[in-house]
């Protein structure tokens, strides 16, 4: 089978693919029976620009259809970010927070964040705060789909670490897990850098949105985020794990961070429902 049908065959199957499976290894299946490319690191597809392209033509499809399929927005993320990722690798390495990241590669999930030590942190302290953010929202940091389009590992790491230190964002800029929210979060993302999946996201999510809503978000949200993410430093180059203690005023001032316009927070709801609205991008 031509290299040209197996990315045609990978495309139809994505489409097919349902919730509980995995696209990347339905592909990784085709990829195994009809191409000898190896991987460069666990869980990664490579792909040519024909199969990249389908995929992503595949990927946004299912990721506009269907915004719950966090998989396939994470799929754009990956297919999309390869001009900016080599950036925003150089910012880490110019950072000396950001160099330590990549030679250590810390991830972030209820299996390497010490979420009991959090729990004993002073009030206001990021640690603190994060917990109470992630309680509140009742979301969980283990629903981050790892990085699969992105073939140098490096790069692949940056990729998976932005992905991880999304909910840190929400977090510093005082918003909860909403649409809107999300929304606002992706415009600051975009602007402070610069991930096309981010602007993507961004561009056509509020079409999900009433129209007052929109209005809101457009009149209120986006001049915060484009201001806000614009001028604040580079989130990608801080090492949040070594700031859990560090007070939450103090860690906005330095890293050049407000408060997002107020908004109202939902009411609890169990963690599975609340994922759903929370773009894995």
């Amino acid at each position: 089978m031509s290299r040209y049908h197996l990315a045609k065959c990978a495309a139809q199957s994505l489409l097919r693919t349902p919730r509980t499976t995995s696209p990347a290894l339905a592909y990784n299946i085709l990829q195994r029976r009809f191409n000898s490319t190896q991987p460069s690191y666990p869980g990664h597809v490579p792909l040519n620009c024909f199969e990249h392209a389908f995929m992503l033509a595949g990927a946004s499809y299912m990721a506009l259809t269907a915004p719950a399929r966090h998989d396939m927005v994470a799929a754009v993320g990956d297919l999309t970010s390869g001009p900016v990722l080599p950036t925003l690798r150089d910012q880490m390495l110019a950072s000396p927070e950001g160099r330590q990241i990549l030679k250590e590669r810390p991830r972030i999930n209820t299996k390497t964040v010490d979420m009991n030590y959090l729990a004993t942190l002073p009030h206001n302290t990021f640690g603190c705060t994060y917990l109470t953010w992630l309680e509140r929202c009742n979301v969980t940091p283990d629903t981050r789909e790892p990085t699969h389009y992105v073939d140098d590992p490096e790069l692949a790491y940056v990729m998976q670490r932005y992905r991880e230190s999304h909910d840190f964002y929400h977090c510093l800029v005082n918003l909860p897990v909403d649409v809107t929210s999300e929304l606002a979060v992706k415009f600051f993302e975009f602007a402070n850098l610069g991930l096309p999946m981010a602007g993507f996201a961004a561009a056509f999510g509020h079409f999900r949105i009433s129209s007052a809503k929109r209005a809101r978000l457009f009149r209120e949200y986006v001049p915060w985020a484009i201001k806000c993410g614009s001028s604040a430093q580079s989130l990608i180059t801080v090492y949040w794990e070594k700031r859990w203690e560090q007070d939450m005023d103090e860690l906005k001032r330095e890293l050049g961070l407000w408060d997002a316009p107020e908004t109202k927070w939902p009411k609890p709801r169990h963690a599975e429902a609340s994922s759903v609205e929370h773009v894995a991008a």
